[in-house]
């Protein structure tokens, strides 16, 4: 047992077990069932083993508290990612961004004059990968903070980790609501907007912009936490709009990690009455298959993706069928003539002049800005408990975005800005959805 809380849970279990005057102070090897049954009723004996369970966890996560804090040459960060299978792309980008910030930290000195390092492991966008690597980030590795995970159904897995150590879970690549609570959860704060907002401003937009009826919008989605989130806060907004029963809307699935849309895009064309809209939320790699496919069987819907499916992998798998694609994204443009943007074009070369800026790297790098600008506040030692106080404390704040993010004790969300992009001739390019009143002119005239 550790030793700073050997002693304390020493005291603890003789509250329980007193050792009487002149008796041995050795404690005995073992209960036997019939003796904790004559000394404790069953319902006290329960408590008793609760109590010892959750007070050495505490004092774990004290000690862990205590060791973080008596670093002096270095900071570690930890990050669980895809980054195998068909979401790798996203986690690669999302770390690249993450490394160019600290990267451009090292090279000014360091955090609080420490060096900071990032260990990341894969987790192929697998739940079940990404509770061991959790672990062994927060109780192997002892890192400060988790920052730029990618995924909802991972990070369903990875906050309740996250909660029970007490260790920030910062930055996540992800607008699912499981991490935007109200009140929120302590060790839990975001940076980009949510999949509601992606969704409503694009339901608001095809509404307000391209006079579509909510029953004319369907969805494709992902089958767990991250579809169901976007499909949900879809339907919010298409209700603001006047929808009435949402078992009119069409909603076709897909598994995760598969290809597998044929029968998605089955349900959508044999419908009564085929979509003039479909709103994505899905990944690159399934979306891709689903929108060549769609073309080829002559659905002529527009088609709509959350800022998760990576506007570039898109756009490559795609190909000559991207052409009019919109996404939705939770940064600027990559080529924006903002501070930040600016910045980071500067960082990215200078950490590898190999690599190209994306919108994920991009995210990864402002999420990590705004995590080492908290950081700056700290007074006293660098612990878990001190980096959410001080990105609680950050209140109305600049970042270089032409806008101001906010950070509070009940606001664990900085931004809820979408920036929408459209694909055309393989490039992503800055959209307005005013221009979707003459898309859909444009349709109804051919």
């Amino acid at each position: 047992m550790n030793s700073g809380i050997a002693p304390v849970f020493s005291s603890f279990i003789k509250m329980f077990f007193p050792v009487s005057a002149g008796a041995s102070r050795t404690p005995p090897r073992c209960f036997h069932s019939d003796q904790l049954q004559r000394n404790f009723p069953r319902g006290k004996c329960m408590l008793v083993v609760v109590c010892a369970i959750t007070f050495l966890y505490c004092g774990m996560a004290l000690a862990s508290e205590n060791q973080l804090s008596a670093r002096k040459d270095k900071i570690v960060l930890g990050m669980s990612t895809a980054l195998s299978g068909p979401a790798a792309i996203l986690g690669i980008n999302m770390r690249a961004g993450v490394f160019t910030a600290i990267s451009e930290v090292n090279r000014s000195g360091g955090m609080h004059g420490r060096s900071v390092n990032l260990i990341s492991l894969d987790d192929g966008y697998e739940p079940s990968r990404t509770a061991p690597n959790m672990r062994k980030l927060i109780d192997g590795e002892q890192v400060l903070a988790v920052i730029g995970n990618v995924g909802t159904p991972t990070a369903v897995a990875a906050i309740p980790i996250a909660n029970a150590s007490r260790t920030p879970f910062f930055g996540a690549f992800t607008g699912a609501g499981v991490l935007r609570k109200t009140p929120p959860d302590r060790f839990v704060i975001n940076y980009r907007a949510s999949y509601a907002e992606e969704t409503a401003a694009m339901v608001d937009g095809l509404v307000k912009f391209g006079g579509l009826k909510p029953r004319e919008i369907a969805f494709f989605t992902q089958r767990d936490a991250y579809g169901d989130a976007g499909y949900t806060g879809g339907i919010a907004a298409l209700k603001r709009h006047g929808l009435r029963d949402e078992h009119i809307i069409i909603h076709s699935r897909y598994e995760r990690n598969t290809l597998a849309v044929e029968n998605a895009l089955a349900d959508m064309i044999m419908a009564n009455t085929q979509p003039r809209a479909v709103i994505m939320v899905g990944a690159y790699a399934p979306c891709a298959v689903f929108i060549t496919l769609a073309k080829k069987s002559g659905l002529d819907a527009l088609f709509l993706n959350v800022s998760f499916v990576g506007a570039e992998p898109l756009a490559d798998k795609l190909g000559e069928h991207g052409n009019g694609v919109i996404v939705t994204q939770v940064v600027p443009h990559i080529e924006a003539d903002l501070p930040i943007v600016n910045r980071f074009r500067k960082a990215i070369h200078l950490w590898d002049p190999s690599a190209t800026p994306t919108f994920g790297s991009l995210e990864g790098y402002i999420a990590a800005r705004i995590f080492f600008q908290a950081s700056e506040n700290i007074d006293g030692p660098i612990t878990r408990e001190a980096v959410i106080t001080a990105l609680e404390r950050l209140g109305d704040f600049d970042i270089g975005l032409g806008q101001s993010l906010h950070l509070a004790l009940d606001d664990h969300q900085a931004c809820h800005s979408v920036w929408p992009i459209i694909i055309r001739d393989g490039k992503a390019v800055p959209y307005k959805w005013e221009e979707l009143q003459s898309e859909f002119a444009r349709r109804r005239h051919e």
